[in-house]
């Protein structure tokens, strides 16, 4: 059988057009007409005023925190159920990173341990300089009560949408939150120009900074002058024509995904032992990845047994994010959740497993993951 992949890309009829505008104007090398329309078609889709197109959202993250003034020692907070990428950023600055638990409702940042987290190291004189807030698997963060927290203490948010794009929000866009948002293009996301990022932000300031460190931080003068230290870090014009293509067809895309999920737990959720990823009363999901959880006590099986058995049929499946407080390199940082003793990332991380979820995921492939899911629940 044909290998079926987590979330492969989906290309459509548009990204040609644009791709082939970039050949014929020969504008093949960085920057350009294409970089220029996609930021403003992305502002335009979110809802926010100015956008940097990056080479991926690592270095959108990157950017954030050096246009924050972040530097060796400061603290940063971050989720600890995500992707490494949200982390890695803070090392770079040689910051001390901090890890917040999630809550059970939503998955993400638990506003709780946040609080919780914050109250401590106010008492220590050492507030951290930002929150890295992640939108896990899709779904945003309850922002109105994260950032009502993060205010009380005088401390900004930066929303990490990577996952997010196409969910909202109690009626606006990811990526419409905090001082500066981070998107992701990679090959796996929800729409991909094959290796790219996004910083987006109403801080006019914030993002002609971007620009500038983002092209080598070169200063205006007529030979190659540079006060400050910069980075390779913008889109090129290629690329940013493949986002443009993908862009028309987000919202497509979105429901797509949301087919393919409910599919799922339409036929999956009744069966005892198996719990999905909620969708909080406040937003809607792009449901990037469909993730459900396995109590192996009900179903005699657990997600590593689950994920072997679909790779035995050539089905790609992963465990949840490996909590970054587990990490080998973050393993001696601090972490907080709600409940001293009670970490819901680790639960998470033990039971949790992501299933095939590309938009374009036919009929037959979904419904063939489906049987072979019911068959092993059954046999074991």
């Amino acid at each position: 059988m044909n290998r079926i992949y987590l979330s492969p890309p989906n290309m459509g009829q548009y990204e040609q057009k644009y791709v082939q505008e970039v050949f014929d104007s020969n504008w093949i090398a960085p920057l350009g007409p294409q970089v220029d329309a996609f930021e403003r078609e992305m502002c335009d889709y979110i809802g926010v005023n100015h956008a940097a197109a990056l080479s991926s959202g690592t270095a959108a993250l990157h950017l954030a925190l050096r246009i924050l003034g972040i530097k060796e020692n400061d603290v940063v907070f971050c989720s600890s159920l995500t992707f490494a990428a949200s982390a890695s950023p803070i090392l770079y600055e040689k910051a001390v990173p901090v890890f917040i638990d999630s809550d059970r409702e939503t998955w993400n940042m638990c506003p709780i341990a946040l609080e919780r987290a914050l109250s401590e190291y106010k008492k220590r004189n050492h507030l951290p300089k930002v929150v890295i807030v992640v939108n896990l698997y899709g779904q945003s963060a309850d922002y109105d009560r994260i950032l009502e927290i993060c205010y009380c203490y005088h401390v900004p948010v930066i929303e990490d949408a990577a996952e997010s794009l196409g969910a909202s929000y109690k009626n606006r866009k990811s990526g419409n939150f905090g001082v500066m948002s981070v998107l992701s293009f990679n090959g796996n996301k929800i729409i991909t120009t094959s290796g790219g990022g996004m910083l987006l932000s109403n801080n006019e300031d914030f993002i002609k900074k971007a620009r500038f460190l983002a092209t080598q931080a070169r200063d205006n003068a007529l030979h190659y002058e540079h006060s400050q230290l910069g980075f390779n870090y913008r889109l090129s014009n290629v690329l940013a024509a493949i986002g443009r293509g993908q862009l028309q067809v987000l919202d497509d895309r979105v429901r797509a995904k949301r087919e393919v999920f409910q599919r799922y737990y339409d036929v999956l959720s009744p069966i005892e032992g198996i719990e999905f990823m909620p969708e909080a009363a406040y937003g809607i999901s792009n449901r990037w990845l469909t993730v459900m959880t396995i109590d192996s006590e009900k179903t005699s099986i657990d997600r590593t047994q689950l994920i072997e058995i679909l790779e035995k049929y050539n089905i790609e499946s992963r465990p949840v994010w490996k909590p970054m407080h587990l990490q080998p390199l973050y393993r001696n940082y601090d972490y907080y959740t709600a409940t001293p003793g009670i970490s819901i990332s680790d639960e998470l991380f033990n039971n949790g497993i992501c299933l095939p979820s590309g938009s374009d995921l036919s009929v037959t492939d979904r419904d063939r993951i489906i049987s072979i899911i019911k068959k092993a629940l059954k046999n074991v």
